[in-house]
């Protein structure tokens, strides 16, 4: 793959094959953002995990102290008094079966999709249509719950979920690269901290196999995290 000259500088800029300490990687991983946006920050983890067992899954959801530095958009389908609470805490869109026909016509403007379980039956035809895209509520991301006001605030907090994918390795965003440093820093930390926690008890050896932060267009930094 042929790279440009500002990642080709940027990776000149440190050692590729040294592990730094995390403030060090998050750092490097600020001053090599050097696209014309505020660029992601983001945080992979390759892990000791066979995802092809259900038992070794690693899949949550944490509430980054300082946010994502994005913007979401929160749909809530829901009816009554859970509609109102809804629209009280914040959700963009609020409704039900309208909705739901909007969706099965190919409309999908949302980022976050949340409901009650008494409108599962209803959301449960959107299987096909929002899984593939990931955005179907589930009760282990929270996002099919009674307390839609609390999951939507969590939302708008900077709620992110981490899931391992088929190469047993996540992708999760820590913020934007005009946090600063320390910001970056606490949400680097308890994303790991949620992580660790998540270890499967049928996971065996080593858990962390590498860990590595990087701004959307930069290089990946190696990072030297214990627990």
């Amino acid at each position: 793959m042929k790279h440009g000259k500002k990642y080709v500088d940027s990776v000149k800029a440190y050692d590729v094959t040294k592990a730094y300490e995390v403030k060090d990687a998050i750092k490097l991983a600020v001053e090599t953002s050097k696209a014309k946006f505020d660029e992601t920050i983001e945080l992979h983890c390759r892990l000791g995990v066979d995802p092809r067992h259900a038992d070794q899954q690693v899949r949550g959801v944490v509430v980054l102290p300082h946010g994502t530095g994005k913007t979401l958009r929160v749909l809530v389908i829901t009816k009554g008094a859970k509609a109102d609470e809804a629209t009280a805490a914040g959700a963009d869109i609020v409704g039900a079966e309208e909705i739901v026909q909007k969706i099965q016509g190919g409309w999908f403007d949302f980022d976050v999709c949340v409901t009650t379980p008494d409108m599962m039956g209803l959301v449960g035809r959107l299987g096909k249509l929002l899984g593939p895209k990931g955005l179907m509520p589930t009760p282990k991301t929270g996002t099919v719950t009674m307390d839609v006001a609390k999951a939507v605030k969590d939302i708008k907090a900077g709620k992110v979920e981490y899931r391992v994918d088929k190469q047993a390795t996540l992708h999760c965003p820590i913020g934007k690269a005009s946090f600063g440093e320390e910001k970056l820093f606490d949400n680097f930390n308890t994303l790991m901290e949620a992580i660790v926690k998540a270890k499967p008890a049928a996971s065996k050896g080593t858990y962390l196999l590498s860990t590595t932060v990087a701004s959307t267009m930069g290089p990946g930094i190696k990072v030297n995290y214990r627990y």
